[in-house]
């Protein structure tokens, strides 16, 4: 019964640590865009989202990855998936994962700092990377090794395309308006 108790609350964990770095970038896209307002705007926009990114990211976004790794492995190791195909492989989907987390905590702190070095079109990218982990990772948990490698991963390219055709129609509707 305990087991099923952590589970439900990883999995709780899990939609909080996503939510957080799919709003989390989300800010960092406004926090761009407002570089190219009037310097009293973009202070003001920039201080605003600065208070915003740093309070999801240390009161949400970072205690969500802590309590998802924290109990993914005690639920990986009770279980003995750990040797598992799939598992190795949702590991290394999760390693990229924290890469990408990691990697997001670096670009909060250059915002911070008002060092803005990408555009709010690479932000917009940057924030399907969350997409496509979130996919695989759900697909492999949920498939396990009935999931078709090859076709896993030629999907994978497909919605990939597809996010980055969206984002395209998406920047020339909005430069349209």
């Amino acid at each position: 019964m305990l087991y099923l108790y952590i589970k439900a609350l990883h999995i709780i964990f899990i939609v909080t640590w996503f939510a957080g770095l799919f709003y989390v970038v989300r800010l960092f896209i406004y926090f761009v865009e407002a570089n190219d307002r009037p310097v009293t705007e973009k202070s003001v926009l920039q201080s605003q989202y600065n208070v915003m990114i740093s309070r999801l990211w240390s009161i949400i976004t970072v205690p969500s990855m802590v309590l998802t790794v924290v109990l993914g492995s005690y639920l990986m190791i009770v279980s003995s998936y750990y040797h598992q195909t799939w598992m190795l492989v949702k590991l290394g989907l999760v390693i990229f994962l924290l890469t990408y987390h990691f990697l997001c905590g670096l670009i909060k702190k250059q915002l911070s700092k008002g060092v803005v070095k990408y555009t709010s079109s690479q932000m917009r990218a940057w924030n399907e990377v969350a997409t496509l982990l979130l996919f695989s990772i759900i697909f492999m948990v949920e498939l396990k090794d009935s999931l078709n490698m090859l076709a896993g991963v030629l999907g994978l390219l497909v919605l990939a395309v597809l996010l980055m055709l969206g984002i395209r129609f998406y920047k020339k509707y909005r430069e349209r308006r």
